[in-house]
């Protein structure tokens, strides 16, 4: 019988797949979207659709070919590409940080190497993890050794747990980091027009908002699975696993709305790849990942 846990999960990774597609199709499609900010915005989209096409082939696989080495090559695939898509999230956390950090020197060659080096780590690292099980850290003859994800062990999960903890640790430092420039800037402001506006006041809300919002969400999406990840064990039910990890999936469906479709050029790309015709008021100039 098909498990409905198995179903919520491949539907969930066909909506994330078709999301991240657009956003990866306008990306390439537009050549004004090459900067740095953007970059990282496709490199977050393909990540999330490689894991949505994962969860896919997950079900597919597990369905119609019941085979130990297509097994571990889907569960390394998943690996790899959540891993991608959370430390994209950081990558996209760094450069806000540096564009807000380093106004003035930010648009320069540093700042495309940084971003390269980062592109770089994020895959090398996402990829090595991913090879993990493949290569022989598994649990296929060892059941004692399984964690709550067959055929990774718990070895292998706390490992992933705790790159993910200091993940969303540096994160947090950031985002705090960012509020406080963001405040340090209406402050500045303020004083040179020796009030602070009602338009500066709301800005600086809404901005201090929205970054509670990206991390709020990213945390109460794989918070629970990466904590179940830690003290779970393979004999509890596994609906608990399906639970916690669903809405961790969810966190892939959410990033394009958060990171790209906000945006207003990708917004016009994205007329323009499937209108062809429509004409937008929309400046062309490269906005800075601080303004998004």
């Amino acid at each position: 019988a098909i498990n409905p846990w198995d179903v919520m999960l491949c539907v969930s990774g066909t909506a994330i797949a078709c999301e991240n597609a657009i956003v990866v199709a306008i990306i390439c499609y537009s050549p004004s979207l090459r900067t740095p900010m953007f970059v990282l915005i496709g490199s977050l989209a393909t990540a999330d659709l490689l894991a949505g096409l994962g969860l896919i082939l997950n079900f597919v696989f597990q369905y119609v070919i019941h085979s130990e080495t297509v097994s571990l090559i889907t569960v390394g695939f998943l690996v790899a590409s959540f891993t991608a898509s959370v430390s994209s999230l950081l990558a996209i956390t760094v450069d806000r940080y540096l564009s807000l950090y380093n106004a003035l020197t930010y648009y320069s060659e540093r700042t495309v190497l940084c971003i390269h080096t980062m592109l770089v780590g994020t895959w090398g690292v996402s990829l090595c993890l991913g090879l993990l099980p493949v290569l022989g850290w598994n649990c296929l003859h060892d059941y004692a050794a399984c964690s709550i994800v067959r055929p990774l062990t718990k070895s292998n999960v706390t490992l992933l747990s705790a790159s993910f903890f200091l993940i969303f640790i540096i994160m947090l430092h950031l985002y705090i980091e960012i509020c406080k420039i963001v405040c340090r800037h209406a402050h500045q402001i303020a004083l040179q027009q020796h009030f602070l506006t009602a338009s500066h006041y709301v800005a600086t809300k809404k901005g201090v908002s929205t970054l509670a919002i990206i991390l709020g969400t990213f945390g109460a999406s794989w918070l629970p699975f990466a904590i179940y990840c830690v003290v779970g064990d393979p004999d509890y039910p596994s609906v608990y696993t399906y639970a916690t990890l669903l809405p961790a999936t969810y966190n892939s469906m959410i990033n394009p709305i958060i990171y790209a479709y906000r945006n207003q050029e990708i917004q016009r790309s994205m007329w323009v790849l499937f209108c062809g015709c429509f004409q937008s008021k929309v400046s062309l100039r490269s906005r800075s990942p601080s303004d998004v």
